[in-house]
Order: C-alpha cells, then sequence, then structure tokens
C-alpha cells in the first residue's frame, strides 16, 4: 500500500472534518452584531465551507490518493469500477483517523471558550449527525433521513465519476464535486445535519459520547449514517456505470 496516499486520505478527511464540521461548531451561530445582523455562517456558510474543503483538499493531494475523504466515496468507486477493492479497507481506516483527529481539534478549540459544552448534542449541538426529534435539526423522521442519505449519496457518486471521467474537463473535477457537497448540505443540513460521509459522522459522534454530558444519542444512531451512505454510493456508481458510464474509465482490478 502506498503510504503517501494513505497520508494524504488522512489529511484530506481531516481538513474536510476540521473546516467544514469545524465551521458549523464555532462560526454557524455566533451572534448579532450591533446593527441587528447575524455574525455567523449559518445554513449557507457551513454548506460552502463543507464544499471548499473538498474543492482545495482535492486540488492539494488528489492527484496522490485521488481524493475520497471518504469511507462511502471509497466504496462508491470501488463499486464504479474506479477503485481496487484491495486497497479500501486501508483508505477507510485512513479517512476514520483523519477524521478523529479534526474532531479532537475542533473539541480543544471549542473548549477554550469559557461556558462551552457539548451537552446532550441535541440538533447537531457537535456538528452531529442524527434524525428524530431529538437528534435531527428539524425533526425529520428515520425514514426521511435515511432516503435523504442515501439519495443524496447515490447522486454525489454519479458526479463524482462524470467530472472524473477521462472524456470530462481536465482540472475542473474538483470544483464540480465540492459544488455538489455544497448543494447537498444546502437541502439536508435541516434534515440530518448532513453526513454523506461516514468517517465525517465517526468523528463527531465519537468526540461528542467522549466529552459530552449525555451526548450518547449521535453515537448510538451513528449506524444510520455508515449504513446509508455507503448504499447510496453503491447504487449511484451503479446507476452511473450502467447508464452513462465509459468502459475507457474502468480500471483493472
Amino acid at each position: 500500500m502506498n503510504t503517501k496516499a494513505l497520508t494524504a486520505e488522512v489529511f484530506g478527511t481531516f481538513w474536510l472534518v476540521l473546516g467544514g464540521c469545524g465551521a458549523a461548531v464555532l462560526a454557524a451561530d455566533f451572534g448579532t452584531g450591533g446593527n441587528g445582523t447575524s455574525l455567523g455562517l449559518g445554513f449557507v456558510g457551513v454548506s460552502l465551507a463543507f464544499g471548499l474543503t473538498v474543492v482545495t483538499g482535492a486540488y492539494a493531494v488528489g492527484h496522490i490518493s485521488g481524493g475520497h475523504f471518504n469511507p462511502a466515496v471509497t466504496l462508491g468507486l470501488v463499486a464504479g469500477g474506479r477503485f481496487e477493492a484491495s486497497k479500501a479497507v486501508a483508505y477507510i481506516v485512513a479517512q476514520v483517523a483523519g477524521a478523529l483527529l479534526a474532531g479532537l481539534t475542533i473539541y480543544a478549540i471549542a473548549a477554550g471558550q469559557d461556558g462551552f459544552a457539548i451537552g446532550d448534542a441535541t440538533n447537531g449541538g457537535f456538528a452531529t449527525n442524527g434524525f428524530g426529534a431529538d437528534g435531527s435539526p428539524g425533526g425529520y423522521t428515520l425514514a426521511a433521513a435515511f432516503v435523504a442519505e442515501v439519495i443524496l449519496t447515490a447522486v454525489f457518486l454519479v458526479v463524482i465519476l462524470g467530472a472524473t471521467a477521462k472524456k470530462a474537463a481536465a482540472g475542473m473535477g474538483g470544483l464540480a464535486i465540492g459544488l455538489a457537497l455544497t448543494l447537498i448540505h444546502l437541502v439536508s443540513i435541516p434534515v440530518t445535519n448532513t453526513s454523506v460521509n461516514p468517517a465525517r459522522s465517526t468523528s463527531q459522534a465519537v468526540v461528542a459520547a467522549i466529552f459530552g454530558d449525555g451526548a450518547s444519542l449521535p453515537l448510538q444512531q451513528l449506524w444510520l449514517f455508515w449504513v446509508a451512505p455507503i448504499i447510496g454510493a453503491v447504487l449511484g456508481a451503479g446507476l452511473y456505470r450502467s447508464m452513462m458510464g465509459d468502459d475507457e474509465d474502468v480500471i483493472a482490478v
């Protein structure tokens, strides 16, 4: 296994979680200014933060590892014939490690403010993902959360596979993928706080469970944010490969 590629996946996933979840925890709600306008980023700002981390991470280290930064993407690329199955486990371990490092970093920064507490993490208090009355920002049900995560991850994989195809515009893949992730967040932050990435969900749930006061719900609901994105990624890859894919993009596995 290429050590440089795994290091790139650790870094890229670290940057995605630090930038995206860090924006949600530290800057999404920052009160109001003297004229009454909000000083926080809000949903739009957090959505852009996630998209920008993917854009910058892809151009920084994507040429080294492929710029997956997401276990669902790795498995979707395997299903789509774009990545060797033998490398998938190592990539996923690297991604989860990078995400956990970012989650711990976010907590170390956030804890530097007097009075900061994760609490019960209700409605994404530490950028956690969830469903139901106590886990979803908008109180959406398990079924709604499942549908959102499956469909949005499937579309994400279609964009990834299309934007990185050999016949696609050279050098534009990272921008298209980052914009797609931005749009995904604009749609689904109210539903699940947006996962489409099991590593991102794991980091925030684990850190909230360790340092939060009774913040075990995100960890209890974490299974959904592995199952649904992976199902969606495989479905999206299958759809693209069967209806829009080109055999010249498929690698030998």
